[in-house]
């Protein structure tokens, strides 16, 4: 009997596979505890449908995020900060300043999470800082540190 799984199995496959099992197993376990449903002609149609609901939705974050590489990649964002002693820097620069000084000065909103800074920032100067979004696209910005 094929099924086409619901949920994620152990030792058979993940959610969205097509299987071919044996009818008890199937009916007594598979489809009794919700893991699958019976392949028939609707339970395929709804599954591409999704199928390609999913991979139209993967293409629309992509083309996003290459909007914003296009805009930001290369580019130097500054980042003015509080001089202590000495005029070096009172604290750190942290990647959540960095996601700010972005927003404000480019209009585009980066989690801080997806920045990754090649030093800590201690000191006034230029710093890389690498920017990884999600469908493999990935570009570097020049940090400056300013004082404020």
């Amino acid at each position: 009997m094929k099924v086409i799984l619901i949920k994620d199995l152990k030792d058979g496959g993940k959610a969205g596979d097509v299987l071919n099992v044996a009818d008890g197993y199937a009916r007594n376990f598979l489809i009794a505890r919700g893991f699958a449903v019976e392949a028939n002609a609707k339970n395929i149609n709804e599954l591409n449908g999704k199928k390609a609901s999913q991979q139209h939705k993967l293409d629309v974050e992509k083309a996003e995020n290459l909007a914003i590489k296009e805009k930001l990649d290369g580019k130097i964002v500054s980042v003015s900060a509080k001089a202590g002693q000495g005029g070096k820097l009172f604290g750190t620069i942290t990647a959540g300043n960095v996601a700010d000084a972005i927003s404000k000065e480019f209009g585009v909103t980066i989690e801080k999470k997806k920045i990754a800074l090649s030093s800590e920032i201690k000191a006034f100067g230029s710093y890389t800082a690498e920017i990884k979004l999600s469908q493999g696209v990935s570009f570097k910005m020049t940090v400056k540190a300013v004082e404020e």
